[in-house]
């Protein structure tokens, strides 16, 4: 029993000898080159460790503001306008403070906004609407409106105004007065007006003609002021 006791101790000890080598031949061939498990950690790690410049370094990818980049605020406003002023200009220039005043103006924006306006001013002021219009029209041009419907009422007239389309809206000019930015559009609409007077007799337009409309309008607002909105602030009639 002694034997045997001893030979299956001894023949486990060869075994563990033999494992505890092989483990060790193993992690001895490592070179430490191989490509490690896929870590996300790590490898968002990997690219801000301090060491040598090298060329896989310059591969990163810089963010705005960073050395070699180009802030988007040194793009040139005047490629902001193009099709609408030419550059060097003096609509160029205004446009190019009113956007260093408010970044965010755009001028898409403000002539779709502007369009709104001017079929909400034509249609209020076809009513008689002198709240709406009071929101939208400056003093001096509110004044304006609100003789010409109290004179259409002393007389009983009625004006109906039906647009059929806006076809297109411009801008024709922009100015800087101080803090005020002044910025002129021109519309072309096309219109079905007709006045009527207390029987409902015809004295002005027609009801069935459509009529080309130009007009030309300047819309104003102060440059960082809370209130979003341009007010109107002279009307004339265009070629």
């Amino acid at each position: 029993m002694q034997d045997s006791f001893d030979i299956t101790t001894l023949i486990f000890i060869v075994l563990a000898v033999f494992v505890i080598w092989r483990l060790r031949s193993v992690l001895g061939q490592k070179t430490g080159n191989e490509q490690p498990p896929f870590d996300p950690l790590s490898r968002r790690d990997s690219g801000v460790r301090p060491g040598p410049a090298s060329a896989e370094q310059d591969n990163v990818v810089r963010l705005p503001g960073a050395n070699g980049a180009r802030p988007a605020a040194e793009v040139q406003l005047s490629e902001r306008w193009k099709g609408i002023a030419e550059p060097g200009t003096p609509m160029a220039q205004s446009l190019n403070d009113i956007a260093r005043s408010e970044p965010s103006f755009e001028p898409a924006s403000f002539l779709e906004g502007a369009k709104a306006a001017y079929e909400m001013i034509v249609t209020a002021f076809a009513q008689g609407d002198r709240r709406t219009l009071k929101d939208l029209l400056s003093k001096e041009v509110y004044e304006g409106f609100e003789r010409a419907i109290t004179e259409r009422e002393r007389r009983n007239e009625k004006v109906e105004t039906t647009f059929v389309s806006i076809d297109k809206a411009e801008m024709a000019g922009a100015e800087i007065h101080g803090k005020t930015a002044q910025i002129i559009v021109r519309f072309h609409s096309k219109l079905i007006t007709v006045t009527r007077d207390a029987v409902g007799a015809v004295v002005d337009g027609s009801s069935d003609a459509v009529v080309d409309v130009t007009d030309v309008w300047t819309f104003a607002r102060t440059l960082g002021s809370r209130d979003p909105n341009w007010q109107l602030v002279a009307t004339e009639a265009g070629q």
